[in-house]
C-alpha cells in the first residue's frame, strides 16, 4: 500500500466533504412546490370566501327626515326607533339626542311620569335635556343635528354631534 501525504496537497481543506452540496436538493425542490401549492390553495380560498360575503353596511343611513314639526306637540319626547334618536319640543325649539347611553350603548327609556331618562342596563339616569344626574354613564346624552328640509320636515344628521345650546328654533304658527 501506498503512503498518501495528505498535507501535500494544497486544496484540501479539512471538513469540506462534509458541508452541504450548494445545489438544489429534490428534497428542496419538493417542499417548495408543495408550499407554494397551499399558499394558491389558501388564496383561492379566501377569494372565493370574499366572494360570497357581501359588501353591504346593513344599517339605516345616519341623515333622514323625521317629520314636520307641527306633528311634535309642545313638550313632547318622541323615539323613532328604527334611528335610535330622540326628538324632545320644547317651548325655546326641537333638539334631538342620540338614544345610546354612554356608559354600555344600552337604550335609555323615557319615563313621562318622572321626566327622565332611564337606562335598564345598570341605572343610569338623564334629565330631559340629557344631562346625566346619577349612575354611572360618564357623560350627558349626545345631542345631533337638527335642521328644517327645503320640505318643511325636521332634518337630521346623526353624524354631526352639537352642543346643548344648539336648538332648532320653530315659528310660533307650528
Amino acid at each position: 500500500m501506498s503512503d498518501i501525504n495528505l498535507s501535500a496537497d494544497n486544496d484540501y481543506e479539512p471538513g469540506a466533504l462534509l458541508e452541504k452540496p450548494k445545489t438544489v436538493t429534490r428534497r428542496a425542490f419538493f417542499w417548495a412546490g408543495w408550499s407554494s401549492f397551499w399558499i394558491l390553495v389558501s388564496l383561492w380560498s379566501f377569494s372565493v370566501f370574499r366572494y360570497l360575503v357581501p359588501r353591504v353596511s346593513y344599517e339605516p343611513s345616519s341623515i333622514f327626515k323625521a317629520g314636520r314639526p307641527e306633528e311634535y306637540p309642545l313638550g313632547s319626547v318622541t323615539l323613532i326607533p328604527g334611528r335610535k334618536v330622540w326628538i324632545i319640543r320644547e317651548e325655546t325649539g326641537f333638539y334631538v339626542m342620540k338614544a345610546v347611553c354612554t356608559h354600555l350603548s344600552c337604550q335609555p327609556q323615557w319615563i313621562e311620569k318622572e321626566q327622565i331618562f332611564k337606562c335598564p342596563c345598570h341605572g343610569g339616569r338623564f334629565r330631559k335635556n340629557g344631562v346625566n344626574f346619577a349612575g354611572p354613564p360618564p357623560k350627558p346624552l349626545e345631542r345631533v343635528q337638527v335642521s328644517l328640509g327645503d320640505d318643511g320636515r325636521l332634518f337630521i344628521n346623526k353624524d354631526h354631534i352639537v352642543d346643548f345650546a344648539s336648538v332648532l328654533k320653530v315659528s310660533a304658527s307650528f
